[in-house]
């Protein structure tokens, strides 16, 4: 089986649709979305949409820390992602509202498991950022002796960590393209990257792709028409910072 992994799509549909149809032609069988569906991005309805189909033909959808914002909105905040919440959540309707809270917020599957942000504590939106952080990720995930793979999302970079023989976790920095031997005797974690708003100063979007049967991670960087997605955040009224931040992947 080949499981496309993908996180953090903020309602950036061109995105979204660039990883879809890249994955699909890469021959991907299944697929997971590992939360913040919307959030930032000017294509809530259309995203949302998008995934319930995707749901409905066989894909796990989690629950992230956007999603979970946007469907109980703080009105009164400052940050982008409180000023941009009230938006999203006048955008979507009651079904779609309820469908987003409904997604868990952890999925497994076979050996691998899948989360938006930390596995030792996926309520408290904590960032796998660097070797402490992953590592008590992976040390949660693994409680299921049957788990070697832990995917998630929220930090908005590709990063692939795993514990080396009689050594700690390590870290490894992923190059676009280059598939990873992953083999299940090792465990590993990734983040695999935002599809709709990276933060890595590249604008592309991201995604990873596990072959399961050959035991090969990929992850992609994939051009799509971000000056598009920019003007339409302006046209909606959106902060323009986020424009920019799509433009920049910054």
């Amino acid at each position: 089986m080949k499981l496309a992994l993908l996180a953090d799509v903020h309602a950036n549909m061109p995105a979204l649709e660039a990883c879809l149809q890249h994955a699909r032609a890469a021959g991907a069988n299944r697929y997971a979305v590992l939360g913040d569906l919307v959030g930032y991005g000017p294509h809530p309805v259309e995203v949302v949409d998008r995934i319930r189909e995707l749901e409905d033909e066989g894909a796990l959808v989690l629950r992230g820390n956007h999603d979970t914002l946007d469907v109980n909105p703080v009105l009164t905040g400052t940050s982008w992602a409180d000023m941009t919440a009230a938006w999203t959540h006048r955008q979507l309707d009651d079904a779609q509202r309820e469908w987003l809270a409904q997604r868990p917020l952890t999925a497994t599957l076979g050996n691998v498991f899948l989360v938006h942000a930390t596995a030792d504590a996926p309520q408290r939106w904590l960032y796998a950022s660097d070797v402490q952080l992953a590592e008590r990720s992976l040390q949660a995930a693994s409680a299921d002796p049957e788990v070697r793979y832990v995917f998630g999302g929220h930090v908005h970079h590709q990063s692939l960590y795993y514990r080396g023989a009689g050594r700690g976790l390590m870290r490894f920095v992923p190059r676009a393209g280059v598939a990873i031997p992953v083999p299940p005797h090792r465990q590993w974690l990734a983040t695999v990257g935002s599809a709709g708003q990276p933060r890595d100063g590249d604008p592309r979007a991201g995604y990873a792709l596990l072959d399961q049967e050959r035991h090969l991670l990929t992850f992609h960087r994939l051009a799509y028409d971000h000056d598009s997605v920019a003007d339409d955040i302006v046209r909606a009224g959106l902060p323009a910072v986020l424009a920019n931040r799509i433009e920049t992947g910054q």
